[in-house]
C-alpha cells in the first residue's frame, strides 16, 4: 500500500497522550551516544513491512556492513493499536531501541523520560543542521526543552480548485486564492454569483487551519491553549460570514474528508485539499472537472503550509545508545530518505534534498506535478497540530465551530469554551 498524505495525515494524529507508568530518567544516565556502535538492537516500525519489506531489509543490510559489529532486528507492528502497544511497552521496560513515532506520540514518551533529547546528546545534535528547520522543529515539545526525535519523511498537499467554477463567477482562474483573506473574499463572490448553488469550500476549519491563518495556538509554556484570541476569533467570524451566504457548504458541520472531496468531484464545491493520488481519480472518474481542475498551495496567511511528520526516537534507556543513535540517523539520512522517497508518495526532511531533480524536474505527468508543487511549499513547512492536541481536543474544538456557524452562541463564546475544554483535557494528561 502507498502512503497518501491523508493517511500520514491520520497516521499523525492517531494516538491521544498514551498513560504511561513509566517514570523520568534519573540524572546519573548518561545522554552521551559517542562511542562504539556495536552491540544489537531493534528498531520498530508502524505498518511498513507488508509493502517495504525489501526496502528495510537493504537498509538493514547496509548498516550491518557499515558497523560490522552491530545487529539490527526489526520488528513491525500495526497501525491498529499502534499507541496502546506503545503504552504498554513503555511501561513493561520493553521499548525497542529505535522507534518510529510521529510528534504527538513522541511527547508522552519524552515526558516520562523515555525518549533521547537529541539536543542534548553531543553525537546527535551535531545531525540537527541535515534537516530542515521547520522538520527538526516538529519534535520539540512546549514546555520542555529539547528535540526528542529525528524527523524522517513529511507529506503535505496542494489545494485543488476548478478553473470553471471561478471563470462563472467572473474570478480569474489562473489567480486563486492563495490567502485567507482572499478565499473569504473570493468565496463570497463564488456564491453570489451562483446564487448559493457553489461553494468554495466543504469542511469546517480544523486546528491547522487557525495555524495557517496566524493564530498563537499555545502559550510558550506549553500549559494552555491560546487560539480564542483576537485573530482566532476574526478567523471564525469570517468562516461565519461564508457559512451563512452559502459560501461554506451547509453540510460542512459534518463533513469528512471523503465527502468533502466527493463534493469537490462533482463540482458543487470549487476548491479542495488532495494529494498527488487524486488526480488519478479526476481523470477516470471525472473528466469534466479533470480537464478544469487547477492546483495551487494550501491557504495560508503566513506564508507557510502545513506539513505531516513521522519521526524516528532512540529509547533513553537503550544499553546500546552509540548504535541506536547512528542507527536512527542512518534511517532517517538524505541518502536513506531520497531512496524512499522514489518508492512512496512521502518527502525527505533532509535540507538539500528537496532539490533533487526528482522534485524539480518536469516529465509531464500528473503525479510529478502535484510533487513537485508540495516539494516547493515544504522548504519552508511548519508542522500545525500542537503536539498535545489529541483527538479529543480535535473533536471539542470542531463542535464549538459547529455552534458559533449555526448561531448558538458567538465565534469568541465557542472558542472560549473550545480552550476551556482542551485545557481541561491537557491537564488531564
Amino acid at each position: 500500500m502507498r502512503i497518501s498524505r491523508r493517511a500520514v495525515a491520520v497516521a499523525a494524529v492517531l494516538a491521544t497522550v498514551l498513560p504511561l507508568s513509566a517514570c523520568g530518567g534519573s540524572d546519573d544516565e548518561s545522554s552521551d551516544a559517542s562511542g562504539a556502535v556495536k552491540g544489537e538492537i531493534t528498531f520498530q516500525t508502524w505498518n511498513l513491512q507488508a509493502n517495504f519489506k525489501d526496502y528495510f531489509n537493504g537498509v538493514i543490510k547496509d548498516f550491518e556492513k557499515e558497523y560490522p559489529d552491530t545487529k539490527v532486528k526489526w520488528v513491525d507492528r500495526p497501525a491498529e493499536g499502534y499507541a496502546d502497544k506503545l503504552s504498554a511497552d513503555a511501561a513493561g521496560g520493553t521499548l525497542p531501541d529505535v522507534v518510529n513515532v510521529s510528534p504527538d506520540l513522541v511527547t508522552p514518551l519524552a515526558k516520562a523520560g523515555l525518549a533521547l533529547d537529541l539536543d542534548k546528546d553531543k553525537t546527535s545534535s551535531a545531525f540537527s543542521k541535515e534537516y530542515l528547520p521547520g522538520a527538526w522543529k516538529s519534535h520539540q515539545i512546549p514546555g520542555m526543552e529539547g528535540t526528542y526525535g529525528f524527523p524522517w519523511y513529511l507529506n503535505t498537499g496542494p489545494t485543488f480548485y476548478n478553473k470553471r467554477l471561478f471563470s462563472e463567477a467572473g474570478l480569474d482562474p489562473e489567480k486563486p486564492p492563495t490567502t485567507y483573506d482572499q478565499l473569504f473574499e473570493d468565496g463570497l463572490k463564488l456564491a453570489k454569483q451562483s446564487d448559493g448553488k457553489i461553494a468554495t469550500l466543504a469542511q469546517v476549519p480544523t486546528v491547522e487551519d487557525f495555524g495557517r491563518y496566524g493564530v498563537q495556538l499555545m502559550n510558550k509554556e506549553g500549559t494552555g491553549f491560546a487560539f480564542n484570541d483576537a485573530k482566532g476569533v476574526e478567523m471564525l467570524t469570517n468562516y461565519k460570514k461564508m457559512f451563512d451566504n452559502k459560501a461554506l457548504d451547509p453540510q460542512a458541520l459534518t463533513a469528512t474528508p471523503e465527502s468533502a472531496g466527493t463534493k469537490f468531484l462533482t463540482e458543487s464545491v470549487a476548491m479542495n485539499p488532495g494529494s498527488a493520488f487524486d488526480l488519478d481519480n479526476f481523470k477516470k472518474n471525472a473528466p469534466n472537472l479533470y480537464k478544469n481542475i487547477g492546483i495551487t498551495d494550501q491557504i495560508s496567511s503566513t506564508g507557510k503550509v502545513n506539513m505531516y511528520v513521522m519521526g524516528v526516537m532512540v529509547n533513553a534507556k537503550t544499553k546500546e545508545k552509540p548504535a541506536a543513535v547512528a542507527f536512527a540517523h542512518y534511517v532517517t539520512d538524505a541518502t536513506r530518505q531520497m531512496s524512499f522517497a522514489k518508492q512512496v508518495a512521502i518527502f525527505p526532511s533532509t535540507k538539500g534534498s528537496l532539490d533533487d531533480p526528482y522534485f524539480t524536474k518536469e516529465d509531464g505527468t500528473d503525479e510529478t506535478r502535484v510533487r513537485i508543487a508540495a516539494a516547493k511549499s515544504l522548504k519552508k513547512a511548519e508542522n500545525y497540530t500542537p503536539v498535545l492536541f489529541s483527538e479529543q481536543m480535535k473533536t471539542e474544538l470542531r463542535n464549538q465551530v459547529a455552534k458559533a456557524l449555526q448561531g448558538k452562541q458567538s465565534p469568541q463564546e465557542a472558542l472560549d469554551q473550545a480552550v476551556k475544554a482542551c485545557d481541561r483535557l491537557l491537564q488531564q494528561s
